[in-house]
């Protein structure tokens, strides 16, 4: 291979992203992770590409909006390229709403989103019916909302990596870094720059309901996933002692699960899964400048909205990284 315009340390999604649109500029690629594709937060079991609500909007939430909406394209140039099933569906998301209250707000939230999300997605609350996929609420009525989307995590970072292969790429377990290095370490980057991990733990169920919307309940991601599995997460744990190991409250996961959403009881669990995600201070992506680095760069923090993000994430650091161009937004930088 030719000597390496851009090297990404890291082969998690915000890595692999970046690699990715910097390839598709023309240049040529290097990813240096010595642990494999994936093998931090991004090859978790979840993968819900969720908006935040509607609402107090900011520079994030509006970055957030603009990468999911480029999400659909993306994913798809990925894995044409890839011949990989990243498994991505915008198959929208439902939320029931539990008093009063909560159908106020949600309502609410409709007409902000009417006006924040362009007519590119809806916001709207709607009877819950009587079909089966779809959460009890005390109100009869859920939100659903058709911004939300859904991504197989592994097999869409295996894709992104293979797509930086096809467009003249390498992915290494090891290797000097050559011209301009991204630093998109994880959790164990995001503690060189005063940010910390947040462990999460998830479980795969065996339960086919492809094509069916996400769920959000009981503050439970619920993600049928098109291979006939469920994915279910997760916690957040700022204190834990074994980084990697699942333990009752991936138990207590469960049982809220199958009382949010009855139709899950007894579903076989296929795979239990924990892992740490990188969390910045201010909950936000941490991208451009390398604080502690001269010369370098990062892209880190993706905490839960990683695969959400990543899209957009690519795109404003290739443009930094290969032009100078520098979009990123105020909030965003170390």
């Amino acid at each position: 291979m030719a000597t390496a315009d851009v090297t990404v340390m890291g082969a998690g999604v915000f890595g692999l992203s970046v690699a990715y649109a910097c390839a598709r500029r023309g240049a040529v690629v290097r990813v240096i992770d010595p642990h494999g594709v994936a093998s931090g937060s991004s090859g978790g079991l979840v993968g819900a590409l969720a908006p935040h609500v509607p609402e107090n909007w900011n520079a994030k939430k509006a970055f957030q909006f603009e990468s999911l909406i480029m999400a659909e394209a993306f994913w798809r140039d990925v894995a044409d390229l890839s011949g990989v099933n990243v498994g991505y569906a915008r198959s929208g998301r439902l939320q029931p709403l539990v008093d009063a209250r909560a159908v106020a707000l949600a309502h609410e939230r409709a007409g902000i989103a009417a006006e924040l999300w362009q007519g590119k997605a809806q916001w709207e609350v709607i009877s819950s019916g009587e079909a089966n996929w779809m959460p009890p609420s005390p109100t009869g009525l859920v939100v659903h909302d058709t911004l939300s989307a859904l991504i197989h995590p592994r097999q869409a970072t295996r894709a992104l990596a293979d797509a930086v292969a096809a467009l003249g790429g390498e992915v290494l377990a090891e290797g000097d870094p050559q011209g301009r290095v991204v630093w998109a370490t994880g959790w164990s980057g995001m503690q060189e720059i005063g940010g910390n991990g947040v462990k999460g733990q998830a479980a795969l169920l065996r339960f086919d309901a492809a094509g069916q919307p996400q769920l959000f309940a009981d503050a439970l991601h619920i993600i049928p996933h098109g291979d006939g599995t469920v994915a279910i997460g997760s916690t957040s744990e700022r204190e834990f002692d074994d980084p990697y190991g699942t333990d009752e409250g991936l138990d207590d996961v469960l049982e809220r699960a199958t009382l949010a959403f009855p139709i899950l009881h007894g579903a076989e669990v296929l795979e239990r899964w924990a892992g740490v995600r990188p969390r910045s201070k201010s909950r936000a992506p941490v991208l451009g400048a390398h604080p502690t680095r001269d010369g370098e760069y990062i892209a880190n923090g993706g905490f839960k909205i990683g695969f959400g993000m990543a899209p957009k994430v690519g795109e404003v650091m290739a443009a930094l990284v290969l032009d100078d161009d520098d979009q990123i937004p105020g909030e965003f930088r170390a």
